[in-house]
């Protein structure tokens, strides 16, 4: 009896099965091949574009103090924190901070991150060759956390150039070259998880996400496109623990452009201002103003000392500003921070149901006049008792001395305040708060109970746009009515 496989027709693999096996194992190999291709540009892409990215040391004098306490992690700074580059917290003397950047120009221009060098006596830039260059500060834009550098050099530095972050597309593969824990050039590889981020970082910034790894000292550094170019500077991540746990923000390189291009021209960022607070229109505040859909920027409060003072008013929905369409509160500020101050600008808004335009000139920026995305502010301690009102879900309580005290306000704030919610209520749903002060319907101001309950008849509508005040701030709910 023959026990050899290929002797028996019936074991024997059919050609068809072959044929299968063959090809099967082709397509493994070719796969294995275009990997290994694409490993390989990779690799020649860090090679060609690392010598560009530098280490920047941001050098503070401050007072000897004397030797801290003692630490159990103390010799693992003496070990592994000395001679690296790396802040020593027990080192009372001069504080020397750690950052990445970039070269931008072969005569010299670096960018970084505001956040590495603000504060800086000193600031010096390390190339991946060792050599090292005292750097001045150009200028440094604390909304975009952007800083631009200059070192003089007396040969051309290598450089990269920015790519189209507007063209960046979620799942496309990136990689990211900086110094983190001052362990020197390090890349990492990873793809974009998301664009046009908003991290709450300020009105003027979007970011691009990404699950490369990012880790302190990387901030400043570049995040790169897969053909070399740069779509974002490394400037935050979010970390439960104080490591890369694969979500990493980048400033998207169109703004860094801008931005840095003012920065070399001026040193400083200027930038448009109106003077409002403004907040998201929601699908309830689109209801019950009679928008069609959620869009535009609602006017939440006017600064009486700002350039919207007499043409803007609180309620107001901005739907349009100089030709360009508003869709959410997010795109307000840029187009505006991008006005020079002292131009006049159509703004389009839907007031008391009707849409408007009105010209206006446009102020300048300060630090002490941010505008805020939303008005939300703290809330003083709550008040007890109350009416409970069947169509907000809610006990209410007249803004009496007492309860005004309780919750800090000033003796010119009016209105009715929220003592308690009914689970799943109405003004539950909302997101209403105990302590929020009821001030207004639409656009008529409460002062009492009964002003509330009247101007809740008279809205007309299924839903009511409740004015709120919110700790320092107002802003608008809209709410189904029960």
């Amino acid at each position: 009896m023959r026990n050899s496989t290929l002797a028996d027709p019936a074991r024997r693999p059919m050609p068809g099965m072959r044929l299968l096996a063959g090809a099967l194992a082709l397509v493994v190999a070719a796969g294995m091949a275009a990997s290994a291709r694409a490993d390989e540009a990779l690799a020649d892409l860090v090679e060609k574009v690392s010598p560009a990215v530098v280490t920047v040391l941001a050098e503070t004098e401050r007072e000897r103090t004397g030797r801290a306490p003692q630490s159990p992690f103390e010799e693992f700074f003496r070990r592994f924190g000395e001679g690296r580059g790396l802040p020593n917290p027990f080192d009372r003397g001069p504080r020397q901070g750690l950052g990445s950047g970039f070269v931008i120009e072969g005569g010299g221009f670096i960018v970084t991150n505001h956040h590495v060098v603000s504060g800086a006596d000193r600031v010096t830039v390390r190339m991946t060759d060792r050599r090292e260059f005292e750097a001045a500060v150009v200028g440094t834009d604390e909304q975009t956390d952007l800083a631009l550098l200059k070192v003089d050099s007396d040969a051309d530095l290598p450089f990269v150039s920015f790519g189209d972050s507007d063209a960046v597309r979620v799942g496309e593969d990136v990689f990211a070259v900086g110094n983190p824990f001052g362990l020197g050039g390090t890349v990492t590889r990873g793809i974009v998880s998301a664009t046009q981020r908003d991290i709450r970082a300020g009105p003027y910034v979007d970011f691009i996400q990404t699950d490369a790894a990012i880790n302190r000292g990387n901030s400043g550094g570049p995040l790169f496109a897969m053909d070399g170019r740069v779509i974002g500077v490394n400037s935050a991540i979010y970390s439960p623990n104080g490591g890369s746990v694969g979500v990493g923000f980048a400033v998207a390189s169109n703004i860094v452009k801008e931005v840095i291009a003012e920065l070399r021209e001026d040193g400083e960022v200027s930038r448009g201002w109106l003077g409002v607070t403004i907040q998201d229109v929601t699908p309830d505040i689109a209801d019950a103003i009679g928008l069609d859909t959620p869009r535009g920027a609602l006017v939440a409060t006017v600064l009486d000392d700002g350039p919207s003072a007499g043409t803007l008013k609180q309620g107001d929905v901005i739907l349009s500003y100089g030709g360009d369409a508003v869709e959410s509160s997010r795109v307000l500020p840029k187009l505006v921070g991008a006005t020079e101050a002292g131009e006049s600008v159509e703004i389009e808004v839907l007031r008391d149901g009707s849409r408007q335009t009105l010209t206006l000139e446009v102020g300048a920026f300060e630090d002490r006049r941010r505008a805020a995305l939303d008005g939300r502010g703290g809330r003083g301690p709550g008040v007890d008792g109350g009416e409970a009102s069947a169509s907000l879900g809610a006990t209410l309580e007249p803004l009496t001395p007492d309860a005004r005290a309780n919750l800090g306000l000033e003796r010119s704030v009016d209105g009715v305040v929220v003592t308690s919610l009914r689970s799943g209520g109405p003004a539950a749903r909302a997101g209403l708060e105990v302590g929020d002060v009821i001030v207004g319907v639409g656009n008529e101001r409460v002062a009492s109970l009964t002003e509330l309950d009247r101007a809740l008849g008279e809205t007309g509508r299924d839903s009511a746009l409740l004015l709120v005040r919110r700790g320092d701030a107002e802003i608008f709910i809209g709410m189904q009515l029960g």
